[in-house]
């Protein structure tokens, strides 16, 4: 009876060892299992997120990642009027500035000061018809011969046309060439009376800023081009320099300047 008990004891006890031996070898093997998957899961999902980044970075071209360029202040031809392209095609192909062309004009006559300059196309300066007469130390045209009317020769570079009087008020009609400074034509203006050219005298001697003057204040208040320069009353009866400026949108602003102090009176902008 004992023996056969301890039999089947032993037997019930190697059973269950071999029963849990499996159970923990089962549960190693999932645990093992888990580990493979969670690892290989990782693998590939890097490698995936690699790959699929290689791909965008060939897929953007190298020129998207410059920045674009910046808008630039002065407009584009398609945005200007056609005053601000006659304004931008005369002011590049000018390369003597007002101040130089008023030293020039008022050297071509002596005793002479600049009333009235403007920067003006060949074309526009040839249409200057106003009545003059040769002046006797006119300069002679660019073909070496002498300009019998005192017109300026035909050419195709813009000009400085100047009006300059003496003392006595009697003026002179100057053109310059805009490019190279010279003295295209310098003549006494036909069409002067005696009361003329006493008011142009009298203007001159009340003025007593200079048109270089009036172009800074001009300028001191916006920043451009000088065009032109007149001496003339205002609306008010006032002298003043009518000064025009072409800021770099290739807008006109004139300005009225006091000739007697150098304050501006009145401003106005051409958006044409």
């Amino acid at each position: 009876m004992h023996a056969g008990m301890t039999r089947d004891s032993h037997a019930k006890n190697t059973g269950f060892l071999r029963a849990h031996r499996l159970r923990a070898a089962g549960v190693a093997c999932v645990v093992l299992s888990a580990a493979l998957l969670t690892g290989c899961g990782q693998d590939s999902g890097s490698g995936s997120t690699a790959t699929q980044t290689s791909e965008a970075a060939r897929a953007v071209p190298e020129a998207t990642k410059s920045p674009s360029p910046t808008g630039t202040e002065s407009p584009s031809p398609g945005q200007m009027t056609e005053d601000q392209k006659e304004r931008k095609e005369l002011i590049s192909a000018t390369k003597v500035t007002y101040d130089k062309a008023i030293t020039t004009a008022e050297d071509a006559v002596s005793g002479s000061k600049v009333i009235d300059i403007e920067l003006k196309s060949a074309e526009d300066a040839a249409d200057d018809d106003e009545s003059a007469s040769p002046s006797p130390t006119g300069s002679p045209s660019p073909t070496g011969s002498p300009s019998p009317t005192g017109s300026p020769s035909p050419g195709s570079a813009p000009q400085w046309v100047a009006t300059v009087a003496t003392k006595t008020g009697t003026k002179h009609k100057v053109h310059i060439d805009a490019v190279s400074g010279k003295v295209l034509s310098s003549a006494e203006k036909s069409d002067q009376d005696t009361a003329d050219k006493a008011k142009t005298a009298k203007r001159m001697t009340e003025a007593k800023q200079t048109p270089q003057q009036a172009a800074k204040a001009a300028t001191d208040k916006k920043k451009g081009t000088v065009t032109s320069i007149e001496l003339d009353e205002n609306d008010q009866k006032t002298l003043v320099w009518q000064t025009d400026v072409v800021t770099k949108d290739w807008k006109k602003t004139t300005f009225d300047v006091d000739a007697s102090n150098g304050s501006i009176t009145h401003e106005e902008t051409d958006n044409d």
